[in-house]
C-alpha cells in the first residue's frame, strides 16, 4: 500500500481507514460490541462485531457521469461557519476521540475545533471557514497532523476547502504529502449534501491529477452502536479513491459526523465526542482516583518508592472495577483503559513494579492517566481536558528526556504534541500564563530542533510546574 497516499487518504473531517462490515441491515464496527434492529430502531441488546460478517464489496473504479452528481451547483455562503448539518455538525463538536489500529499498531486520533477561522478565496469570492485540527498517534507517538477547512452553504451542504498535512517519522517532519487548498489547487469539495438521498453521488475531494474521491450514498436510517448506546439515522456512503484504486465505506452519524470508515483491516472508530456525549453531574470520583493514582505511581518512581506505587496500582484497579459496575462506560474507552491496565500476559504494571523497571512503570502510568482524561471528557469542558493533557505530555517529556539514553525523536515528538495541544487552549488562559508557557515551549522547540537532550531535560520539569500551578487538577 502506498503510505503517502492511502495511509493519510481523506478522512472527511475526523477519521480515516477504519474497517466497517455489514450484518443484516445493521452497521457493525470492529472493537465495539453493539446491537441493532432490522427496522433501524434503538434496541438495547448486545451482540458481537465478530459474528458472521460480510465485507462490503468495492464498486468499480469508475466515476459516474458528471450530470449525475449532486455537487455541481456553485454554492453560496452567507453564514459559512455555522456548520450544523446533522450528519456533519463540526461547529458544535469541540473535541472528539477515535481509537483503532494502524497496520496492527494502536491508533488514537484527537480532533478539535480550533478557535480561529480562515479566509479562503475561490474564483474571486472569499469564504470564512472553520479550522479543525486532526492529530493521530500511533503507538502513543504523533504520526500525522492536519488542519482541515470547512464551510456550510446556504442550502445546508458542507464543503471541504482543503487541508494542511504534516506527517511525522520518529518525531520529526517527514513531509506534507496530501496538502491542498481550494482556489489554488482546485475547487472546494462537497463533504455532505444538505439532505442526502439514496444514490446521491458527490466528490469529497476533487483535485485533478492529485486526489479524486467520489462518494455514493448507499444506505440511510441505519442504527450504529455509539458511545452512549445505539444511534439512529446514520448514513452509509462508499467512497471511491480513484487514483489509488481503492474503495472504503464511511458511516456518518447524527450529532457526530463521520463515525467510522476504512480500508482493509485497519480500524478506527468514534470513541467519544464532546459535547454530544456530555454526562450530567461532576467527574465520578473513581476517574479522579485513577488519574491521581497514576500520577502517584509516576512520582513514586523518582524515589523508587515501590510500596507507594504498588498501593496506587491497587487503588486504580479498585476504582476502575467500581466505575465499570456503577456507570455506563463508552465501549472503546473501556477497551482503552483495560489495555492500559491489562495485557495478554497479565497486568503490565505489576511485572514492571516487580522488576523495579522505572521506565516501564512510567510509560504505563502515563497511558492510564491519558485513558482517564479521555473518560473525563464526558464530564469536563474540553479546554480543561486539554490543559490536563498538556500537563501529561509535559510529564511524558520529562520521562523521555531523563531516560538513560534519551531519544531525540521522542523529545521532538513530545514537543510537537505540546505545541498542538497548546494551540487548542492558549486563548482560554490569562496573558501572564500564556507568556510563561509560550516562552518555555519556545525553549523546548529549540532544544528539540538541535537535539539538545540536556536542555530538554532541564526545561521539561519547569513546564510541568507551570502547568500544575495554572490548574492543580493537571
Amino acid at each position: 500500500m502506498d503510505r503517502q497516499r492511502n495511509d493519510r487518504s481523506h478522512r472527511i473531517a475526523w477519521v480515516r481507514r477504519p474497517w466497517m462490515v455489514r450484518l443484516g441491515g445493521c452497521v457493525v464496527v470492529a472493537l465495539v460490541a453493539g446491537s441493532c434492529s432490522d427496522s433501524g430502531g434503538s434496541d438495547s441488546g448486545s451482540g458481537s462485531a465478530t459474528t458472521q460478517v460480510e465485507t462490503v464489496a468495492p464498486v468499480p473504479l469508475e466515476t459516474v457521469p458528471e450530470g449525475e452528481r449532486v455537487d455541481l451547483e456553485t454554492p453560496t455562503f452567507a453564514d459559512p461557519t455555522t456548520v450544523d448539518n446533522p450528519l456533519f455538525p463540526i461547529s458544535s463538536q469541540h473535541s472528539a476521540v477515535y481509537l483503532g489500529n494502524d497496520e496492527g499498531d494502536p491508533l488514537k486520533v484527537e480532533v478539535t475545533l480550533l478557535p480561529e477561522t480562515k479566509r479562503i478565496e475561490v474564483d474571486g469570492e472569499t469564504t470564512e471557514v472553520l479550522v479543525s485540527q486532526f492529530v493521530s498517534f500511533v503507538s502513543g507517538r504523533v504520526d500525522e497532523v492536519t488542519l482541515d477547512w470547512y464551510a456550510q452553504d446556504d442550502n445546508g451542504a458542507v464543503w471541504f476547502f482543503g487541508e494542511d498535512v504534516t506527517r511525522y517519522e520518529d518525531g520529526v517532519v517527514l513531509d506534507h504529502e496530501g496538502s491542498w487548498l481550494a482556489g489554488q489547487d482546485g475547487p472546494p469539495a462537497m463533504i455532505m449534501p444538505a439532505h442526502p438521498q439514496l444514490g446521491d453521488v458527490f466528490r469529497s475531494e476533487n483535485i485533478p491529477d492529485f486526489i479524486l474521491e467520489e462518494v455514493v450514498v448507499q444506505d440511510l436510517g441505519v442504527t450504529v452502536p455509539g458511545p452512549r448506546g445505539p444511534i439512529d439515522g446514520a448514513m452509509v456512503g462508499q467512497e471511491l479513491h480513484i487514483y489509488e484504486g481503492l474503495a472504503e465505506n464511511k458511516v456518518f452519524a447524527p450529532g457526530y459526523g463521520e463515525f467510522t470508515s476504512g480500508i482493509g483491516s485497519n480500524v478506527e472508530t468514534m470513541a467519544l465526542a464532546a459535547p454530544v456525549d456530555a454526562a450530567p453531574g461532576p467527574v465520578p470520583a473513581e476517574l479522579t482516583t485513577i488519574y491521581n493514582a497514576a500520577i502517584d505511581i509516576l512520582d513514586a518512581t523518582d524515589t523508587e518508592d515501590w510500596d507507594t506505587a504498588t498501593a496506587a496500582l491497587e487503588a486504580i484497579d479498585t476504582a476502575w472495577a467500581t466505575h465499570q459496575a456503577d456507570s455506563h462506560v463508552p465501549p472503546l474507552l473501556a477497551i482503552q483503559m483495560d489495555r492500559a491496565l491489562d495485557a495478554v500476559a497479565g497486568d503490565p504494571l505489576s511485572p514492571a513494579l516487580d522488576d523495579h523497571n522505572i521506565e516501564g512503570v512510567r510509560e504505563t502510568a502515563l497511558k492510564v492517566a491519558q485513558a482517564s482524561l479521555d473518560l473525563q471528557l464526558q464530564h469536563r469542558p474540553p479546554a480543561e481536558i486539554d490543559l490536563a493533557r498538556l500537563g501529561l505530555w509535559a510529564r511524558q517529556l520529562v520521562v523521555d528526556s531523563s531516560s538513560d539514553e534519551p531519544d531525540p525523536g521522542h523529545i521532538a515528538g513530545d514537543t510537537t504534541t505540546l505545541e498542538l495541544v497548546w494551540d487548542r487552549i492558549a486563548h482560554t488562559l490569562d496573558d501572564s500564563t500564556v507568556n510563561d508557557i509560550e516562552t518555555q515551549l519556545a525553549q523546548l522547540r529549540t532544544a528539540a530542533d538541535t537535539e539538545d537532550t540536556v536542555v530538554a531535560a532541564q526545561a521539561a520539569p519547569q513546564l510541568v510546574d507551570t502547568i500544575t500551578n495554572t490548574n492543580p487538577q493537571t
